[in-house]
């Protein structure tokens, strides 16, 4: 790919929105010790449709709370700040995520939906091994691929390019992408990340899901989004066309210790996962 054209991929990113002020704020809130409740709920009001889905949410069969919550702040006290922001970050870059991407084969919802899998699963692990906070792993799980958000258009132009280097090469759809582009969908996430100010571990994890062998500031995390990537993927969740060849590295069952066995077992709970709508509330 000319220079020309990379310049405009960068430029794309550059032109990309910031998130919103009152999502940073309430984002800030809860990443803040010294917050209340009260600080949190004044926010979160602001905005109608994420207080409807944290009330939905708390009043859901997954939280099986015996009465029924009424308040923000309840729902708040009962889901902890944590998921808080996780759902609020969700609310906003589903929006992005939701259109249909031809580029990689992704009809409409599917990239939505492949990411909210992946992120259910990467919180469901991260709780599995007792990582201190479990949905860092599902906002790294559910914005591992916003990179196709931008790529899309330059993918579906050089579509039959990027598919022969895959079969004369035998090389992964990811490496065919960075060979014909200059660039692949995790790379772009992750300045897509650095431009939203995420905490460098987000994006490293979004930089790298596919490679966590080059990590170095939280290889655990990265490992747990990449093999929450690839158990996605060979579920058949929305798989476009960069879905075959997946598997899953050495580096990353070795740092979190599984076997075959366990793999399989988690293969398995994602299917029921998925399966249980009110796990998808969650997001």
């Amino acid at each position: 790919m000319d220079n020309k054209k990379l310049k405009h991929i960068i430029n794309k990113v550059d032109d990309m929105p910031v998130l919103p002020s009152r999502i940073n704020k309430i984002i800030e809130i809860t990443e803040d010790p010294d917050s209340t409740i009260d600080d949190l709920e004044k926010e979160i009001l602001k905005d109608q449709s994420l207080t409807s889905k944290i009330l939905k949410l708390a009043n859901s069969a997954y939280y099986g709370y015996p009465r029924k919550i009424n308040t923000v702040s309840e729902a708040t006290i009962l889901l902890g700040f944590q998921t808080v922001k996780s759902m609020t970050l969700a609310s906003t870059v589903s929006k992005m995520m939701t259109g249909e991407f031809k580029g990689y084969a992704l009809e409409k919802n599917d990239l939505w939906t492949q990411s909210q899998t992946c992120a259910i699963i990467s919180r469901y692990i991260a709780k599995k091994i007792k990582i201190t906070n479990p949905e860092t792993a599902y906002i790294g799980g559910l914005l591992r691929d916003i990179g196709k958000t931008i790529l899309n258009y330059y993918v579906e132009k050089e579509y039959t390019a990027i598919i022969n280097k895959v079969e004369s090469d035998k090389v992964s759809f990811l490496e065919a992408e960075e060979a014909v582009l200059g660039f692949n969908h995790a790379q772009i996430g992750e300045k897509i990340a650095e431009k939203w100010n995420f905490p460098k571990d987000l994006v490293e994890t979004i930089g790298l899901h596919h490679i966590p062998e080059k990590s170095t500031i939280d290889p655990e995390l990265v490992s747990i989004v990449h093999i929450s990537d690839a158990i996605t993927m060979m579920m058949g969740i929305g798989i476009g066309a960069d879905g075959l060849k997946y598997n899953f590295s050495s580096f990353a069952l070795e740092r979190l210790n599984f076997n075959p066995i366990d793999i399989e077992n988690l293969i398995s709970y994602s299917h029921d996962l998925i399966l249980d709508k009110d796990s998808f509330d969650l997001v």
